[in-house]
């Protein structure tokens, strides 16, 4: 019965995105791991960018991994480094891990036109063509072994800049996006999102369903991540094993279920649908799609450690 209520949530997609595609509920303890918080200035947006950089342990050349925050993403920190251990995680990794702070709301992208809340955007081109040049000078980065995760809004976003650039990034992560960003209800869903976070979709995309929308769409490109090294995940917003989200429950929290299943759901059949398109395209897809999963940092958490062991270390090279 539960489930069955919350599949019909999809009915509601633009006001269920629009409630922020990423809620932040209480994290893990972080522990103190090597690294370095820089500010790297970026030409493309005049402005200075603060990046954390968990250094790679051991010596030579190390590969890099460029892990993006969510749609609420704060100037000054970075939800990976607030909710989640990747500082522990990573300890002692061959990998240089790169977590940019800010970018909340613009989906990584460059945008067609400044935004008079959000400015200049053009986070592509500084992750792709700004950033990986301090990363190789500083941090000993090899400039050939890259991947690229995200969760939530930056799901989407890790898939495009993965789909844009697959001479630069051996493999990708989505964490519960919505790799169906120009279809219907997903596209006004990210209309509102973005403009919870005071810009306007049209100027980074145009008017739907323009070219950019198409050309930021990762299904209707899934071509380009032929050879590639490809993990989807995403919940269905199943209450199973959580009262706190079950209608049917005593224990029924209606802020956490509007905060964490509908979202995932939504998540859950734009992932469903990507899936296959990629496989058939060639990818080499590795998936975790499953009842189980709410839109919450614990989940991602623990889905970065299976994409790690699964996808993104053994395309790396390291481990």
């Amino acid at each position: 019965m539960a489930i069955r209520r919350t599949r019909a949530l999809i009915v509601g997609l633009v006001a269920v995105l629009a409630s922020g595609l990423v809620s932040v509920l209480a994290g893990t303890g972080i522990a103190h791991a090597d690294s370095a918080l820089i500010s790297v200035y970026s030409p493309s947006m005049d402005k200075d960018i603060p990046v954390k950089v968990l250094k790679a342990a051991g010596g030579g050349p190390a590969p890099t991994l460029y892990l993006l925050d969510g749609l609420r993403a704060p100037d000054d920190n970075n939800g990976w480094l607030i909710e989640t251990d990747v500082e522990n995680f990573f300890a002692g990794k061959h990998v240089n891990v790169v977590i940019p702070f800010g970018g909340g709301g613009t989906f990584y992208s460059d945008w067609l036109r400044d935004d008079p809340k959000l400015g200049r955007v053009k986070w592509e081109t500084f992750l792709t063509n700004e950033l990986p040049p301090v990363m190789a000078s500083q941090f000993g980065s090899d400039g050939v072994n890259n991947a690229v995760a995200g969760l939530s809004m930056s799901g989407t976003s890790a898939l495009n800049l993965a789909i844009h650039r697959p001479d630069f990034y051996k493999a990708v992560a989505s964490y519960s996006g919505y790799p169906t960003a120009s279809s219907p209800g997903f596209a006004q869903g990210i209309q509102v999102s973005v403009a919870q976070m005071g810009g306007n979709a049209q100027n980074m995309w145009g008017f739907w369903p323009s070219a950019a929308w198409i050309r930021n769409d990762p299904l209707l490109n899934v071509g380009a991540l032929r050879g590639k090294s490809v993990y989807i995940s995403s919940g269905a917003g199943s209450a199973a094993g959580d009262p706190t989200v079950d209608p049917d429950s005593k224990s029924f929290d209606p802020v956490k279920f509007s905060q964490t299943v509908p979202l995932e759901t939504a998540s859950g059949l734009s992932s469903r649908s990507f899936v296959p398109a990629a496989k058939a395209a060639g990818a080499n897809v590795q998936t975790h799609i499953a009842d189980e999963g709410l839109h919450t940092w614990p989940y991602w958490q623990d889905r970065l450690h299976e994409s790690w062991a699964s996808t993104l270390a053994p395309a790396l090279g390291t481990s």
